[in-house]
């Protein structure tokens, strides 16, 4: 029973980190690693690094002038 616990707490807090990570705007690298490797099997994956910085540019509208969020 107590593994059993120990397990439901763990995929609760797994569920809380990923959302507290995606309400203040951090991409999830793991779900996008998982989605290229399914999806287009053989073709190159970003490193976090590489990532993490799409994803602010895409985000914050780099090159492209216009910030692209509400506030």
């Amino acid at each position: 029973m107590q593994k059993a616990e120990t397990s439901l707490l763990r995929v609760a807090r797994s569920a809380f980190a990923k959302t507290a990570r995606l309400m203040i705007g951090v991409p999830d690298y793991e779900a996008y690693v998982a989605h290229r490797r399914q999806a287009h099997p053989g073709e190159p994956v970003m490193t976090y690094e590489e990532f993490f910085r799409e994803r602010q540019a895409s985000r914050y509208g780099e090159n492209g002038g216009k910030i692209s969020r509400c506030c």
